[in-house]
């Protein structure tokens, strides 16, 4: 476990038990006595709530649609799941990687090539996410 880490969990708490052992506090120049005079940048850790409203924010439904899932042909009649769509499948279907993130759309920037079920399968999303005006 890293100090930064164990320093961040445990907060105020260290601060006043060096304080104890030492029996004076550091004074605003000197180098803290837990951190052996280095400077260490600190990690928040999550609090119960934090957590709470992650898994609040995770478990609730799709605004919309949910956005589909690419495949890829593998062999005679059989597709397999893809990691996300091509570029050119996006450009294809009229889709910039901006608004491929706003819509939550995975790409794979690896993939080469087009796939016909992908592209209008895209066209169909990307229609049916538009506000109404």
């Amino acid at each position: 476990m890293y100090e930064r880490d164990y320093l961040s969990c445990l907060g105020s708490r260290v601060v006043q038990n060096a304080v104890m052992r030492s029996g004076s506090e550091p004074s605003p120049g000197q180098p803290h006595p837990m951190k052996g005079g280095k400077v260490i940048a600190t990690m928040n850790c999550w609090h119960k709530r934090d957590w709470n409203q992650f898994y609040e924010l995770a478990s609730r439904p799709w605004q919309r649609h949910r956005p589909p899932r690419p495949v890829y042909p593998s062999g005679m009649n059989r597709v397999a799941p893809a990691a996300g769509f091509s570029l050119s499948e996006l450009d294809d279907a009229g889709v910039d990687l901006d608004q491929a993130e706003r819509l939550g759309l995975p790409v794979d920037a690896g993939r080469i090539g087009a796939y016909g079920p992908n592209v209008t399968t895209l066209r169909d999303f990307v229609r049916s996410s538009r506000q109404p005006l």
